[in-house]
């Protein structure tokens, strides 16, 4: 599903026009965004929460010379699947 699928399916579904759900879902976009820069958890209950990681620096190899080069340490954001979420695939 794609942006505009799911806005189109969050206006079927909630009753909205397409223009709020657009809103909405660029609102919601907006703020796991800020709040990822921030360092903070965004959590949903019955789906998941979006987490930011820091991955540790580590020493990395140029694939075209061979030179080992160092890369360095970076925050990266994680989605961690709800147990309901999970359990409702299977």
């Amino acid at each position: 599903m794609n942006k505009q699928q799911l806005i189109s399916t969050l206006a079927d579904k909630a009753g909205l026009a397409k223009v709020d759900a657009l809103r909405l879902v660029d609102a919601l976009e907006q703020t796991i965004r800020e709040q990822a820069q921030q360092g903070n958890e965004v959590a949903f209950a019955s789906i998941g929460r979006f987490k930011v990681r820091t991955s540790a620096a580590r020493t990395g190899r140029n694939p075209k010379t061979g030179e080992s080069l160092a890369i360095p340490a970076r925050r990266k954001v994680v989605f961690l699947p709800g147990k309901a979420l999970k359990d409702n695939l299977n």
